[in-house]
């Protein structure tokens, strides 16, 4: 029996051209290039004869049910998406789109990038709009102190720099 969870709430529509470009070309390897070769992989499998039994035929229209429930999620996320390009006017101050680096009072630095949620990596420093660390930057300035509660408690930062293109 599946438990119940309240609905999440909507996640902001907002993503770089980067973004937007990676998820175009997951649909589009998606498409093009996986789906018909499983579609033909499940074809060969087919001709084998039983299928019930046939484990290339089951695994593989399983697969191809993976692939299609994705490429429909993402054309419909694409179309409501809206791409945030940069803009000279927000050189100086954290808006969508910028790397922040960040030192805490220990002396510890830390780079993020607010982006979509689309596109969050925390391997990378991709944090999302939505995070309470981006809802603190934002419109913040260099040497700005910027105080964010966060699961762990409240924690003390210093904005040391921001940019808009990558290094």
């Amino acid at each position: 029996m599946p438990r119940w969870r309240p609905k999440a709430p909507p996640s902001s529509p907002y993503i770089t051209p980067e973004g937007m470009e990676k998820l175009r070309a997951e649909v589009q390897q998606l498409w093009k290039i996986e789906r018909p070769q499983v579609t033909e992989a499940v074809h060969q499998a087919a001709l084998n004869g039983d299928r019930s039994e046939n484990g290339d035929y089951i695994y593989g229209k399983k697969r191809l049910r993976e692939i299609d429930r994705r490429v429909r999620y993402l054309s419909k996320r694409i179309e409501s998406m809206k791409v945030v390009e940069y803009s000279p006017k927000q050189e100086g101050k954290v808006f969508f789109g910028a790397w922040v680096e960040l030192e805490n009072e220990s002396g510890d630095c830390v780079t993020y990038r607010i982006v979509g949620a689309d596109e969050i990596a925390p391997s990378l420093g991709y944090i999302s709009l939505d995070s309470p660390m981006a809802k603190a930057l934002i419109g913040r300035a260099v040497d700005d102190e910027v105080h964010v509660e966060t699961p762990q408690g409240a924690a003390l930062w210093f904005i040391n720099s921001i940019r808009y293109q990558a290094e």
